[in-house]
């Protein structure tokens, strides 16, 4: 039987090829694929690493500009503005007159038996060389206020004291403003002769002894119509401390004193707790009853006396204190929640343009300086510190004034703070029935009045 040849296949060579070509095409689509998922991982790992990056970029610079516009701010109060580095304290230039004209001091009281034996002997003790009465307006008092008066008038003779009352205030007069109505007419007409000069004073306020001869004089030889004086405040506690020199501090801010006196001036404020008024000048201005709704009388006063003609002039006072203790925050937070949206004329875009730019002004700083400290943006750090620091030497000036330590003065962020609060809260008691409270008396703003 004849053998089988063995024989053995080779593939051929175009096959071998192919199966070569294949297998490479296979390991590159794989080396691709592999390629490309690893790109894929690595952009988002770039896109993870820089998003961060991008935000501290963005965040910083949006900080910059806002702390940039802080300083420029800040710039321009001091340099611009230049009301804050003297504290204008000292009253006009003044001589005596050659006749000292006549006075009569009208004092609203409305509830005020405690604090009228440290504030009403002061005025019965005036040492004034013309002549002078006392008329204290009983403003439906519930506390014996009249008689305290009374009281304090027996014991501590001098300037004759007058008590009256008015009764309630009809629909659309404030409190304070139907008393002082009920006063100055009272003062006006109770004689043959009417008063030359008024002086406005609250039951709080204590005056030193020769304080009405200083403002009279004052109003004489500068040719005044009104003088008035920001009473200092009480300031013991450490809430009064904090709050009570930023409160005139801001006041000063609204309406700069130096802008006010100026012969010409269009900006027009009074601190109602010690107003000298020229008699003529208020039957000229028709006051209080042009102002009978006003919440902020004192600047509603100092407007009608200019807009009529008259001179003004408004300082710190020297001789003249507010004996009324504020020994915790909240009654702070009443004293100035009370009145504050009023001041914004009760609308709400002066509401949001006050809170920003107290947020701007006032917070940003401290913000910009922390926050360029810790992300490491010098550039930050510098323009919150610069106008951090520009704030607190505007504020020295009233610090002194009252007798403070320049330690408060970098705290000032923190009160303004606690006034964007107050102003706040002053809006929404409002809206709720609440709003310009004040010793059981709630009053509508001016329109409401008027369409009632």
């Amino acid at each position: 039987m004849p053998r089988r040849a063995r024989t053995r296949t080779t593939p051929a060579p175009a096959a071998a090829a192919r199966r070569g070509s294949a297998t490479r095409q296979r390991d590159a689509a794989a080396r691709r694929g592999s390629a490309t998922r690893q790109r894929d991982a690595d952009d988002e790992d770039a896109r993870i690493r820089d998003t961060p990056r991008r935000v501290r970029h963005t965040a910083p610079m949006g900080l910059l500009l806002t702390a940039c516009a802080s300083l420029a701010a800040w710039l321009w109060l001091t340099l611009a503005q230049g009301m804050f580095w003297r504290t204008d304290v000292r009253l006009p230039p003044r001589t005596a007159p050659a006749h000292w004209p006549s006075v009569a001091i009208v004092v609203p009281a409305r509830d005020e038996a405690e604090v009228l034996p440290r504030s009403l002997p002061s005025l019965l003790a005036q040492d004034y060389p013309g002549e002078a009465e006392i008329v204290l307006v009983d403003d439906g008092s519930t506390d014996g206020t009249a008689a305290t008066a009374a009281r304090l008038a027996a014991e501590c003779p001098g300037i004759p004291l007058t008590v009256v009352s008015p009764g309630e205030p009809p629909p659309g007069w404030t409190g304070k403003l139907w008393a002082l109505r009920h006063g100055i007419a009272y003062a006006r007409h109770a004689h043959a002769v009417e008063p030359d000069y008024l002086l406005l004073t609250d039951a709080d306020i204590a005056h030193e002894p020769d304080s009405l001869r200083e403002l009279v004089a004052a109003a004489t030889s500068a040719r005044l119509d009104l003088v008035s004086q920001m009473a200092r405040l009480r300031v013991t506690g450490f809430w009064e401390r904090l709050v009570v020199p930023a409160f005139v501090y801001f006041f000063a801010q609204l309406y700069p004193f130096r802008r006010i006196n100026r012969p010409a001036a269009r900006t027009a404020a009074a601190a109602g707790g010690c107003v000298l008024l020229r008699t003529a000048a208020a039957v000229r201005a028709d006051v209080p009853d042009s102002i009978r709704q006003a919440v902020i009388d004192d600047v509603s006063l100092a407007r009608a006396v200019q807009a009529t003609g008259g001179r003004i002039w408004l300082g710190l006072a020297e001789r003249v204190d507010s004996v009324r203790p504020y020994p915790g925050l909240g009654e702070l937070w009443r004293m100035v929640s009370r009145s504050a949206y009023a001041q914004l004329r009760h609308q709400p875009l002066l509401l949001a343009g006050t809170v920003a730019g107290l947020v701007l002004v006032y917070l940003v700083p401290p913000a910009a300086l922390v926050a360029g400290l810790a992300a490491g943006r010098p550039a930050v750090a510098w323009a919150g510190g610069a106008a951090w620091l520009l704030m607190a030497g505007t504020y020295l000036p009233m610090l002194r004034y009252y007798g403070q330590s320049a330690v408060l003065a970098p705290l000032l962020p923190f009160t303004a703070l606690l006034y964007l609060l107050m102003t706040v809260d002053s809006a929404v008691q409002h809206y709720r029935g609440r709003g310009a409270a004040w010793k059981g008396r709630t009053y509508a703003r001016p329109s409401d009045v008027r369409n009632s």
